[in-house]
């Protein structure tokens, strides 16, 4: 029975630790489906038959089948249910373990290094992890007209690569908002659209430093971008990390950086906001030695009090800062689309290489995406992400304050989708991390980000994809067991 199958297989999972619910279930249906323990053309069960025979919440089941179809394993046929996809690949013999055997001389020494190394399933998974975004009040049907216009309008030009850098009105709608919200000075020539921020990333570290060349990261750091240096073969220099950002000395100098990457406005994933000291002192350092600064602004949208945090690339007279973003935070992961800005004397070599390393297209998509900024549809969906996000976050803190009187402390909760709940250095984060998870939640264990640094406790806590109603009930309830394991350990 395929009930009995996917909980036994769901167990298993739950006793490899941290794995919420949704994901146990989309992972036991996805190795059902691979190992042909459910076979192609299946129907499954309708999501109200696997909820009460799985006596899981209907959300849960959703999620995980959602997830399924996105993925192409799963295929809907309207009126008469969801399917197993007849074309799904099947996997290599699992070993006991219940992961795919792949021999250590299989990969490479550095796909061994990708493949095992902040693993984005161990970082990234809602709902309370950080670095998931609310996508489900995105307007589906405008967004589905937009599209079908320009696939009707479509030239033949449009359906070939991009050597242009990317559709030329989303380009200008983006320097136009760049402009006008973060004070970055270009014009659109300069802006190039990718497919994302791991793109871009490895687009600037193939573009402007060679193999074995040294990266400078914050540590704690952004597995994304350690992921993207990785891959293109640059050496890491790990750069401490403290309340006012990245915070070279004279001895990270000693490994002189060809590329510097930060997130200054907000840092992943302390939170700390980069002083204007630090900022010039990084430009300094940019200017000595000749170095790139790679800067990440993937969550300025979402300011909550204080003053806008103007860009860095806003300083920069030198123009050697390449400035990044995206647009799955607002929109939808899936869009796929992102945007580098890089300085003027680099956008020629830039749109080649990308033309020539990536073969950029997706111009109808593009199209659709400019129409939807310049009908004002793009602001419109910020003004809600923001508002609903900004009810979600004062929940959340207002369920961690039993947390502060035991000795934590809440840093970078004034922007974004997450904050980080620092703790005593006695503390065993992720230990705590995994008692959470064994309640049924996720968050993350600060020190599971840093590179080298032996010094950071704490847990990093996202609101982005729970809803309201789930931080007012699972809130407390985190909150409970931060609070008795602070208690523990001043007992």
């Amino acid at each position: 029975m395929l009930s009995e199958l996917l909980l036994t297989e769901m167990t298993a999972l739950n006793q490899q630790g941290g794995m919420p619910l949704h994901r146990q279930l989309y992972e036991a249906l996805r190795r059902a489906m691979l190992d042909n323990k459910i076979s192609a053309g299946d129907r499954l069960p309708s999501s109200r038959e696997l909820t009460q025979d799985l006596q899981l919440s209907r959300n849960t089941v959703v999620a995980a089948l959602n997830q399924l179809s996105v993925e192409g394993y799963l295929v809907s046929r309207v009126g008469s249910g969801t399917y197993v996809n007849d074309n799904l690949p099947r996997t290599q013999t699992r070993s006991a373990s219940g992961h795919a055997n792949t021999h250590s001389s299989d990969l490479s020494q550095r796909g061994s290094a990708l493949s095992t190394t902040f693993c984005a399933t161990q970082l990234e998974i809602q709902p309370f992890a950080p670095g998931i975004a609310d996508f489900s009040a995105f307007p589906v049907a405008l967004w589905q007209r937009l599209q079908n216009k320009h696939w009707r309008m479509t030239y033949p030009e449009m359906l070939d690569y991009s050597y242009s850098g990317g559709y030329a009105p989303l380009r200008r709608a983006v320097a136009e908002y760049l402009r006008v919200f973060r004070s970055v000075p270009l014009d659109s020539d300069q802006v190039i659209i990718t497919s994302g921020t791991q793109q871009s990333l490895e687009l600037c570290a193939q573009l402007l430093a060679d193999h074995g060349d040294t990266v400078w990261l914050e540590d704690p750091a952004y597995w994304g971008a350690v992921k993207a240096f990785m891959a293109t073969g640059l050496q890491t220099h790990a750069v401490p990390v403290d309340g006012q950002g990245m915070a070279p000395t004279s001895a990270d100098q000693r490994a002189p950086p060809r590329l510097i990457y930060t997130t200054p406005s907000h840092q992943y994933p302390t939170g700390a906001v980069m002083s204007l000291a630090r900022r010039q002192q990084l430009l300094d350092i940019a200017r000595t030695h000749q170095a790139w600064i790679l800067e990440d602004d993937y969550d300025s949208e979402f300011r909550f009090s204080g003053p806008p945090i103007s860009s860095l690339a806003g300083l920069d007279q030198e123009q050697r800062v390449l400035y990044l973003g995206s647009f799955s935070k607002v929109l939808y992961p899936g869009l796929k689309l992102g945007y580098l800005v890089v300085p003027k004397r680099l956008v020629s070599a830039f749109k080649q290489a990308h033309y020539d390393l990536n073969r950029p297209g997706q111009m109808p998509l593009q199209a659709a995406l400019a129409e939807f900024i310049e009908m004002g549809h793009f602001s419109s969906a910020l003004r809600r992400a923001r508002a609903g996000y900004a009810q979600r976050r004062q929940c959340l803190l207002e369920a961690l304050q039993p947390c502060l009187a035991e000795g934590a402390r809440i840093t970078g909760a004034e922007q974004g989708l997450h904050l980080c709940l620092r703790l005593p250095d006695s503390v065993d984060d992720k230990a705590l991390a995994q008692a959470i998870a064994d309640k049924g939640l996720t968050v993350r264990a600060l020190s599971a980000y840093c590179l080298q640094r032996q010094d950071a406790r704490g847990l990093v806590i996202g609101y982005g994809y729970a809803a309201m109603a789930d931080i007012a009930h699972w809130g407390p309830v985190l909150a409970r067991v931060i609070t008795l394991e602070l208690r523990g350990r001043t007992s």
